[in-house]
């Protein structure tokens, strides 16, 4: 019989075991999504201005606080308390929620400016995709930090 070096879903990881356990595995993923619809949406003329900075918003929000989480698990400052297995739960529920609502107000912005130029519009779609994309790796984190929740 091999050793699994994962923990039980009843506990919080710290240090490399982030890398190595579900839900956690999806950090770097979030980060690398979030992070290129923020790089997208910003690399584009903003218009009109106020549906993109929600989007703009969710982006930056989604991968500071990403990023804190990863860094305050990997440090273990959660102390394997369960209060921390609920509050994962609950930022990465809003931060599905956050990016739903960013990808389709960046979808219907994109649709509503393809007649403009052919560049824009295809980062604009990138943007899009990559905005669901993350609302998807966002909601399996959900799921699973509700599984390790109710497991605790």
């Amino acid at each position: 019989m091999a050793a699994t070096t994962a923990q039980p879903m009843g506990s919080l990881p710290s240090g490399l075991g982030i890398c190595t356990t579900a839900p956690d595995i999806f950090y770097l993923p979030e980060l690398v999504f979030g992070g290129l619809v923020w790089i997208l949406v910003a690399s584009t003329h903003v218009d009109p201005p106020n549906p993109l900075g929600w989007v703009m918003f969710v982006s930056v929000f989604c991968f500071v606080m990403t990023f804190l989480w990863m860094i305050i698990f990997a440090a273990g400052g959660h102390k394997n308390n369960s209060g921390w297995a609920a509050a994962d739960f609950a930022y990465h529920g809003l931060a599905a929620f956050f990016f739903l609502s960013a990808g389709v107000d960046l979808a219907y912005i994109t649709f509503s400016k393809r007649t403009g130029e052919l560049r824009i519009y295809q980062i604009d779609i990138a943007a899009v995709v990559f905005a669901y994309v993350a609302t998807l790796l966002y909601f399996i984190h959900t799921i699973l930090s509700a599984i390790r929740w109710k497991n605790f």
